[in-house]
Parts: C-alpha cells; sequence; structure tokens
C-alpha cells in the first residue's frame, strides 16, 4: 500500500467510496456547505492505493476561514474531512496512516489551524481536542461535542473566537494571532 497525493483518475473511485462510507445524504451537513465552491488542496488529499490501483483509503483536506469575533480579521484554517476506508479494511491502521501523512504535509506546508467534526476518542489520538473549538462556531447545525481542532502550531487557537466561514481567495486573512511566515499557498485540486 502507497499514501499518494489525489489524482484526477482518483475522483470517481472517491465518489463511490465516500457514498459506501456515509450515504448520498452527507452533502447536507454543515461541512459539505463549507466546501461548496471551493476546491479541495491538491498538496494535502491523499489516497491509499495498493499497487494494482485498488484505492484503500481518501483523505482530503479544505481551506477555510475564522471570522475572528470582534477583530474584523479573517483567521486560515483548514478543514479535515473527509476521510474515508474501503469497508473491509476499517481498522486495519489505513485511516491511521492518512491521518499522520496529511497533518504532517500540514505542518510543512506552514498550516497552523485544523478544524474537523469527528469522534474525540478516535481523533483525539492525533492531537484533536473538543476544548481547542469550544471558542468557535460552525455556520449550520452541528453536534458540538463532535467538532474538534488541532493547533499545528502550539497556541495558535490561544484567545480566538469566531465562526468558521467558507474560505475566499480574497479574503484579508490578517489577525493578531496569524502565522509570521507567509500564508499558505491555496492550490486548488483540478
Amino acid at each position: 500500500m502507497h499514501i499518494v497525493p489525489e489524482q484526477p483518475h482518483h475522483a470517481a473511485l472517491i465518489e463511490d467510496l465516500l457514498e459506501e462510507s456515509f450515504g448520498p445524504d452527507r452533502h447536507k451537513k454543515t461541512v459539505y456547505r463549507l466546501r461548496e465552491g471551493v476546491a479541495a488542496l491538491s498538496e494535502l488529499c491523499l489516497v491509499a492505493e495498493e499497487d494494482d490501483g485498488f484505492l484503500r483509503g481518501s483523505l482530503r483536506f479544505w481551506p477555510v476561514s475564522i471570522v475572528v469575533d470582534g477583530a474584523e480579521a479573517r483567521l486560515p484554517a483548514l478543514l479535515l474531512g473527509p476521510i474515508a476506508v474501503h469497508g473491509g479494511l476499517r481498522k486495519t491502521g489505513v485511516g491511521t496512516l492518512l491521518m499522520q501523512e496529511g497533518l504532517a504535509r500540514a505542518r510543512v506546508l506552514g498550516h497552523r489551524i485544523v478544524l474537523l467534526v469527528g469522534d474525540e476518542p478516535y481523533y483525539g489520538r492525533f492531537g484533536f481536542r473538543r476544548v481547542l473549538a469550544e471558542n468557535l462556531r460552525l455556520p449550520g447545525p452541528v453536534d458540538s461535542e463532535r467538532f474538534l481542532a488541532l493547533d499545528l502550531v502550539t497556541g495558535a487557537l490561544d484567545g480566538v473566537c469566531g465562526v468558521v466561514d467558507t474560505f475566499r481567495p480574497d479574503d484579508d486573512m490578517t489577525a493578531s494571532n496569524a502565522a509570521p511566515s507567509p500564508a499558505p499557498k491555496w492550490a486548488p485540486m483540478e
């Protein structure tokens, strides 16, 4: 098995995997609405596949913004998901490998904050915590206990309160606690 960047020929296979894993109603969820009209980040979209091309799993990251309360600023963040593993291969470590590789790449690229909706007992082992997201809000219904965050740079979420919004390329991405290094480049999927 290899963890490789997602390619255009993976699209139909990934869609089938997501359909199998999450069903047709997944598009109604708040996190899917944050992805509408926004391309996934190609440098962070990964698949796990066999030498024969069999797709074992998929992981995607999306750019979002945190509209900081009272600051008229938008802080860049990543929205992780969906992550999906072929049904017969769950609990074999495929998801863990995808998560580890995806988060490692995000760190190398200079990203500071990752958000997701998922189960803390599973995602907690990667550093995701409910407490890091408790001052953040999503723009639609979600089980708040499942809204988790990870600060890839320690303290990146300290004092941040606000609502998560769709990323727009023309957003003013300045904030008092924004990364001192250049903002990550948002490269859409082709």
